[in-house]
């Protein structure tokens, strides 16, 4: 019903993905290159033609099909306008939290490699960020147990992506409730960021932390938005929940004091045509994405053996561990730096350097996959290319 094996040209749109390094194959900034859903378009057109933009309410139906969405989709249950802060942006929503639930010189507990944006959240409020590493055994990244309760013991916030960005995992709920013990246990609040949740595959389906037993959500909040599964993160909007009437204050404090607390009228267009008529694009899409990963690892064993990746439970980021084609004797330090210049500037190719996501990103690259696959093919071969020529260099 959808078409997304042809995509609208981006160059020259004042595009962060393709006017960033002209001339390029951009397979970095996680956003799509597929046209929206049509019902979305159709929205916000006749919003457009309506031709006056001023300051709105959000009406009702704002928090109820959202309330229906995560009902219907993810069981999860009570979504409403009496606990939901709306705000322009998860990045937004996750730093008013900290901002709310911190004072300057607190820790904030990270599993890493994360999503590089918690970073300066954790930073420009004043906070100290403790790192989990993640463990790769080769196939799967898990959670160092041992390590994340001793460094829970000394955080007043755990920073959580659920999806996980970079490492693409769908936590299982009893991951998910084991962090949650560890945090109820040393008084840890929780800020789940959430925007990767539709984008999830077969046999890995999303949990929301929100739908853990309420002794563990009362202490926490989560961001959501539609619009990293809908491809309209230039339209900003997300919201941000919390079930305690408290901390929802403070959400609410926070974010009129970093003064992010109005919505722009196409966001909460878009959001109510994503969430109320967005649902066969977003399935149409997900088995696309899912055959464009299985396309990765099979090309990765049949071309470039030496490039592993662990296999995809969810958003469209693929993490891939090209520490084999390090030189004979070339140290690992700066590698990922190294050997993503020699991608773009040889062979056009740009993906995101591992180590912009923390220090244990090293020796790895990350590919967006969110492309038609005559494009994806066209990466893969510049990637082949790239390893060939940089062994040889």
């Amino acid at each position: 019903m959808y078409n997304f094996d042809e995509c609208p040209p981006r160059q020259g749109t004042e595009s962060v993905k393709w006017d960033e390094f002209p001339g390029t194959l951009p397979m970095w900034v996680a956003d799509m290159d597929f046209r929206i859903a049509p019902e979305i378009q159709q929205a916000l057109q006749k919003r457009l033609d309506h031709g006056v933009f001023g300051y709105e309410l959000l009406p009702d139906s704002y928090f109820e099909v959202m309330g229906r969405w995560f009902s219907s989709r993810h069981g999860w249950e009570g979504i409403s306008r009496e606990n939901i802060v709306p705000t322009t942006g998860v990045i937004a929503a996750y730093s008013a939290a900290i901002k709310a639930m911190t004072v300057p010189g607190d820790k904030v507990l990270v599993m890493t490699p994360c999503y590089n944006a918690f970073f300066p959240a954790i930073r420009n409020n004043k906070c100290i960020q403790q790192d989990c590493p993640l463990q790769y055994d080769g196939k799967h990244f898990i959670v160092d147990w041992d390590l994340f309760e001793k460094l829970a013991a000394g955080c007043k916030v755990f920073l959580l992506c659920n999806p996980h960005n970079p490492v693409g995992r769908v936590w299982t709920r009893e991951e998910l409730l084991l962090m949650a013990e560890i945090c109820r246990r040393n008084g840890v609040f929780v800020i789940s960021d959430e925007i990767h949740c539709e984008l999830t595959y077969p046999g890995h389906d999303y949990t929301p932390w929100a739908t853990l037993p309420q002794e563990y959500v009362k202490d926490s909040v989560s961001c959501i938005s539609p619009t990293k599964a809908f491809n309209i993160a230039g339209i900003q909007i997300a919201n941000i929940y919390a079930a305690h009437p408290e901390i929802l204050k403070k959400m609410d404090r926070a974010i009129n004091d970093n003064e992010c607390c109005d919505v722009n009228v196409f966001g909460a267009t878009a959001l109510q045509a994503a969430y109320g008529q967005g649902g066969p694009w977003l399935d149409e899409l997900r088995n696309y994405l899912y055959h464009n990963a299985r396309t990765v690892c099979c090309y990765l064993e049949d071309e470039m053996p030496q490039i592993t990746c662990p296999p995809l439970e969810g958003t469209y980021l693929m993490w891939l561990d090209c520490r084999a084609a390090l030189k004979p004797g070339e140290p690992l330090e700066g590698f990922s730096e190294r050997f993503a210049g020699h991608l773009r500037e040889k062979h056009g190719l740009v993906l995101s350097t591992g180590t912009i996501y923390g220090a244990s990103g090293e020796g790895f690259e990350r590919l967006n996959i969110a492309c038609p696959r005559t494009r994806l093919l066209d990466g893969l071969e510049r990637l082949r290319d790239g390893i060939k020529s940089y062994q040889n260099a």
